[in-house]
């Protein structure tokens, strides 16, 4: 079976509920999780497993907002509140044999738009 928006969906509400089950069961064993503005590496379904289920406090609450993409490759733009601080959220997921063999997660933090652009802009959430 092939990744779907709705197992993508089911992935994000595992990692946030901390379901150490649901999160292994679409990870590769040899999955890879990247996050490049740390310049760390994630090796191996069991270490993702471990890091968000020791996350401090829980983990921000994320909000997926759109997911895109067909076949093994998805993207997926989410919102994350880290306690109060906003942070928006790019994933690439890439998939083999239906399992997340490597996700490159892209963060940002909000910033207040120049007021010279204004009149030619539109004011999105």
């Amino acid at each position: 079976m092939a990744p779907t928006k709705a197992v993508i969906q089911q992935h994000f509400e595992a990692l946030q509920r901390a379901d150490a089950e649901k999160i292994a069961a679409l990870l590769s064993e040899d999955f890879i999780q990247d996050w490049p503005q740390s310049g760390e590496r994630v090796r191996g379904r069991e270490a993702c497993v471990r890091i968000y289920t020791n996350y401090p406090g829980g983990g921000p609450v994320v909000t997926v907002k759109r997911i895109l993409g067909s076949g093994d490759v998805w993207v997926v733009e989410a919102d994350a509140d880290y306690s109060g601080k906003p942070v928006q959220v790019v994933a690439i997921l890439e998939f083999r044999n239906d399992l997340l063999v490597h996700e490159t997660d892209y963060f940002a933090d909000p910033f207040e738009a120049p007021a010279w652009r204004m009149q030619w802009v539109d004011k999105i959430s």
